[in-house]
């Protein structure tokens, strides 16, 4: 008999979101569908995401890419989103910005260059990247 057999729970998984813990460790390159919030470390890519968010303690050494991107911790690496990318008050961001929509807040520490290009000309170079 299976724990759910007879209920009526269904699981979403286009809701989802994947945590990487504070005492977290990942290195390598991160694929992923969905939403992802880093509170711990990666060392590594992040490829496709839906919506990454960085926790005031999380920090990333390596390239992100994803529709949307909000950073209150810590990333060391380029960030490239197809909608917007927002780094918040207290937060660090060594690396260029890619998007559509850039917003930087007072008091956050950004060392880089900022892009702003269309969401069609974002999802071209992407699906240019997707054929190389």
């Amino acid at each position: 008999m299976g724990l759910f057999k007879g209920s009526k729970m269904a699981f979403d998984s286009h809701n989802t979101e994947t945590v990487i813990g504070y005492d977290a460790y990942f290195q390598g390159t991160f694929t992923i569908k969905g939403s992802l919030k880093v509170d711990g470390r990666l060392d590594g890519s992040i490829v496709d995401g839906k919506m990454i968010t960085v926790g005031k303690t999380g920090k990333i050494k390596g390239d992100v890419s994803c529709e949307q991107a909000i950073v209150l911790g810590e990333i060391k690496g380029n960030i490239s989103a197809l909608e917007n990318i927002e780094v918040m008050a207290g937060s660090r961001v060594e690396g260029d910005l890619k998007a559509p929509k850039i917003t930087l807040e007072e008091g956050s520490f950004f060392n880089g260059h900022c892009t702003m290009v269309t969401k069609e000309a974002a999802i071209l170079k992407k699906q240019e990247k997707v054929k190389n």
